[in-house]
């Protein structure tokens, strides 16, 4: 690993040529073989769903073996980031072999692999880490029972992968507002001076979806499928723990949350409780502004990421003046 070369090679230089290395591996993997992607048949009752017939579908393969492969070489990996590691590729996996399907995996048979990747999360962070959690916003700590806590990461990564997943369904909207996300986890890290291998982890991850984005951009060339939703929302949930403070994922993520959310709460309520709620709201909530409101996709992707941008900054400033 190059990191470890430090008495030959000035780290910061490493560090830099890993990123670049990142991104231009990135573009030049879709590039070259975005060719060889399953193509998407277009999803029946989404707004506009139709348009996205033909494109190569699964991105989230590329860039994520991209990240995988940057992450190896530019880090001093340690056991608990390896096992983390193999966790995102096994979601991407997952989620390529569904986007590779003629047949889409039905919604159990995905919920149950996402709920086992999501114990195995829970298993390893509890093993490496202390059961005490930040309240940052609060200048207090709170210590969790074990089982109670891995019972809430569960909850977290699950949420986080299915939201994530929800949300992908606009040209670029997912990975811009997943880029938001992880770059407030970035600068709070720094504030709080956590491990420096994680913080230079979440950078990889941004700039590998910016080489993604780069052909995601409306009008989009290509789509990441489940294999780099999955994957995102799956990496997300890993960096707001190892920060320490996994409450502010709802506020860190609250767009993701309430875009891809909703429906999944709409749909829970109705199909397990009879209940019926939002009954004039289309979800997930792109949509709705997309037929509803008549926005564009540019518009639906600027504005989700201008509110999401707008909390994480009143975050970041509560923090500092907290810190």
């Amino acid at each position: 690993m190059i990191t470890y070369l430090g008495d030959k090679i000035d780290i910061r230089l490493a560090a830099f040529f890993g990123i670049v290395f990142a991104f231009a591996a990135t573009c030049f993997l879709l590039q070259k073989f975005s060719g060889l992607l399953p193509t998407d048949q277009g999803r029946e009752y989404a707004h506009d769903g139709k348009l996205s017939a033909g494109k190569p579908r699964g991105a989230g393969f590329l860039f994520i073996l991209v990240f995988l492969v940057s992450a190896l070489l530019f880090i001093g990996i340690e056991r608990e980031m390896v096992i983390y590691l193999i966790l995102v590729a096994a979601a991407m996996m997952t989620g390529f072999l569904d986007d590779c399907s003629k047949a889409p995996w039905g919604e159990y048979k995905k919920g149950l692999l996402d709920l086992i990747i999501a114990v195995m999360v829970a298993v390893t962070f509890l093993n490496f880490n202390s059961n005490t959690v930040e309240l940052m916003l609060f200048q207090t700590s709170l210590t969790i029972p074990p089982v109670v806590f891995g019972i809430l990461i569960v909850i977290l990564v699950w949420v986080s992968v299915n939201v994530t997943n929800c949300s992908d369904g606009v040209d670029g909207l997912s990975g811009t507002l997943t880029i938001v996300t992880l770059l407030s986890i970035y600068v709070l890290d720094r504030m709080k001076g956590m491990d420096e291998n994680y913080n230079y982890l979440i950078l990889l991850f941004v700039i590998c979806l910016l080489g993604y984005l780069w052909f995601n951009a409306a009008p989009s060339k290509l789509m990441m499928g489940d294999a780099g939703s999955r994957a995102m929302g799956l990496f997300i949930s890993i960096a707001v723990l190892k920060m320490g403070s996994p409450f502010l994922y709802i506020l860190l993520a609250l767009v993701l949350i309430l875009d891809g959310g909703l429906g999944l709460l709409k749909v829970s309520l109705l199909r397990f409780l009879k209940i019926k709620i939002l009954k004039n709201v289309r979800t997930p909530l792109h949509d709705h502004v997309r037929k509803v409101w008549g926005w564009s996709n540019t518009q639906t992707v600027y504005r989700f990421a201008i509110i999401q941008i707008m909390i994480a900054v009143g975050v970041v400033y509560i923090a500092s003046l907290l810190a």
